[in-house]
């Protein structure tokens, strides 16, 4: 059912097809993320028509609003929301870390102050599956423990192996078998200590394995060697999943060294903020150039905002505040990040990612390639 068939390789960097029970999604690939049952502003029919093959929806949020019992009587999310194709959802650790101010983690589980009234949630590794399989998605996430940056080492280490123990609670939890459970690997920006999660997580030979931790804070020149190590000691055969990470380089920096599967709320956030993705980096719809250029956000992309509007009326909705011009930015900014998965895919199936991933970069950073990135580069060229 969840079957992973990998069709092309070059270096590092690999294409390959997901089966899941919704249908097959072609990696590697950008998940938009629709926290609230929604990607914010971008209707289903307005996703599909830009290529998102996968959403991801959020447990600790659907879990207090609406409740997942409201979305299991809608037949899951998808039914719920409208948009008929494959889901993930995370699993409610994430807010382990982003509300760490109103939660109080013990072996059990972590117990929250709600973020809508302050009343007292807890959410335990079997809770978390049991929300999830609530909600219907294709792949569910382990409940796990997301470090901040920085922590203390041993806080690091106790934590890493209290995911694993959360993990096997999961596991048993777990009750359909349609859903695939993704394991999640820990261990900050410390080589050993991701060692050790590795070691304590790849004998759950999980359907796929996801690397957490990264993109929390920490500069990118400790968060590549962490990825590079861990996603060349995940299953070959089985998909990698690196969360949170969205920014256009990082997708080009985690597709060379192997990884299949990105989410962020970057591109829609950031849309909503004024701002439109390119190849040349991001263009400030709030500046004063743009209110007098007749000419596409980005000329190379497809989506609806570049084939029917000008930069100069995008940023004249953005400085009145109609709603129109942040939906046309994310929906912009969501295009373009698939746009770059399918470029890198074209690349790597014909044996061209690093001459493109180069060549991307050096347009991206005008000419100013960051050290952190030649490295990663380098290693996908190393293995070419």
């Amino acid at each position: 059912m969840f079957e992973f068939q990998i069709q092309a390789r070059d270096g590092r960097a690999r294409v390959a097809q997901f089966h899941t029970p919704r249908g097959a999604v072609t990696t590697p690939m950008f998940m938009p993320v629709g926290t609230q049952g929604t990607v914010k502003g971008i209707s289903p029919q307005e996703l599909l028509d830009i290529g998102s093959q996968m959403i991801l929806g959020n447990t600790y949020h659907l879990m207090l609003r609406p409740g997942e019992a409201l979305v299991q009587a809608h037949g899951g999310l998808p039914g719920f929301t409208a948009y008929p194709g494959p889901f993930l959802t995370d699993s409610g650790g994430f807010q382990v870390m982003s509300l760490g101010h109103m939660r109080k983690i013990t072996e059990e589980g972590v117990t929250f102050k709600s973020h809508i009234d302050g009343s007292a949630v807890q959410l335990t590794p079997e809770r978390s599956v049991a929300v999830q399989e609530a909600l219907g998605a294709d792949i569910i996430m382990a409940f796990d423990e997301c470090p901040p940056y920085p922590a203390e080492r041993d806080y690091i280490q106790r934590s890493l192996e209290r995911t694993e123990r959360w993990l096997a609670r999961c596991l048993k939890a777990k009750t359909r078998p349609e859903q695939a459970l993704f394991a999640i690997v820990q261990g900050g920006v410390h080589q050993d200590l991701r060692e050790q999660s590795l070691e304590l997580t790849l004998p759950y030979d999980t359907p796929g394995f996801a690397l957490g931790g990264l993109a929390v804070g920490e500069p990118k020149e400790e968060m590549y060697p962490a990825v590079a190590f861990t996603a060349d000691r995940l299953p070959a055969h089985k998909p990698r999943y690196l969360m949170g990470v969205g920014h256009p380089e990082d997708l080009v920096a985690g597709i060379a060294l192997g990884v299949d599967m990105f989410d962020c709320v970057y591109p829609t956030r950031t849309g909503r903020f004024g701002y439109a993705l390119t190849d040349d980096g991001r263009l400030n719809l709030n500046a004063s150039a743009p209110r007098q250029q007749l000419m596409p956000l980005d000329s190379e992309c497809d989506c609806y905002a570049c084939r029917q509007y000008t930069r100069a009326y995008l940023a004249h909705l953005v400085r009145a505040e109609e709603m129109l011009g942040p939906r046309m930015l994310s929906l912009h900014n969501l295009r373009y990040l698939h746009r770059l998965v399918e470029r890198a895919r074209v690349a790597i199936e014909a044996g061209e990612f690093h001459s493109w991933a180069t060549g991307w970069a050096e347009r991206y950073f005008k000419g100013q390639i960051p050290a952190w990135f030649q490295k990663t580069l380098s290693l996908n060229a190393h293995e070419a």
